[in-house]
């Protein structure tokens, strides 16, 4: 987490039922609905959409592993404070689950909102399966926790995760992703988790150029 990478300033999701829509509140929107900082341009979501669309028809990946993934911790006590709920993300971490598709579901509100600077969606399952169709075009993947940690922000607190990612794709030219990231974990007043929100050290339109950009270098086996 180097001190010269500046980072948008993160929307915060607050639980309380007299407040929100929707159940959420979003407490740094500008005043015209829009997120604060750079944008993401629509036509670049779109194409993003569309090509995880394609992805999932093609790819491989079944559907089992995740599931038994998800479900392996349906018998344990529900976390019942932020401190257990950083520890179960801290596991996740420990299991590489951006690149494994390995992480505990249940944590997660089922309707919880997934989003990073080139998508936005809504339930946990869809992340499931989202994972599930990119980690097969993955090759000699890593994502490495540089800190994790707890935040108090106007009487609410939310756990965010600054983490490395570094991975080759699986296509002829081999290119290589690394990305400096961030991710927000909104919590709801059963400590579920309603918001994963990811923002980069790139743009959007950056990380789309380091998909087509060939690699100088050999993945390592």
């Amino acid at each position: 987490m180097g001190s010269c990478t500046t980072w948008p300033r993160p929307l915060h999701i607050l639980p309380p039922t007299n407040t929100c829509f929707g159940g959420f509140r979003c407490c740094s929107a500008a005043p015209n609905g829009k997120s604060k900082g750079n944008q993401t341009p629509q036509l670049l979501k779109i194409a993003v959409s569309g090509a995880t669309e394609f992805l999932r028809l093609i790819s491989p990946a079944g559907r089992q592993r995740t599931v038994l993934v998800g479900n392996e911790f349906a018998d344990e006590s529900p976390v019942s404070n932020i401190d257990d709920v950083l520890s179960v993300i801290r596991s996740d971490y420990e299991k590489s689950y951006f690149v494994t598709g390995i992480f505990t579901s249940a944590i997660y509100a089922e309707d919880c909102t997934f989003e990073d600077p080139t998508i936005k969606f809504q339930g946990t399952e869809l992340y499931e399966r989202n994972l599930r169709l990119l980690v097969p075009f993955f090759d000699s993947p890593s994502i490495q926790l540089k800190n994790i940690e707890k935040v108090l922000d106007s009487g609410t607190e939310f756990i965010v995760a600054y983490w490395k990612l570094r991975t080759y794709l699986k296509l002829p030219w081999k290119p290589l992703i690394s990305i400096d990231g961030r991710t927000i974990y909104d919590l709801d007043a059963a400590f579920k988790i309603v918001r994963h929100a990811e923002s980069w050290n790139i743009s959007a339109l950056e990380a789309v150029i380091q998909i087509f950009t060939p690699s100088s270098e050999t993945p390592r086996r």
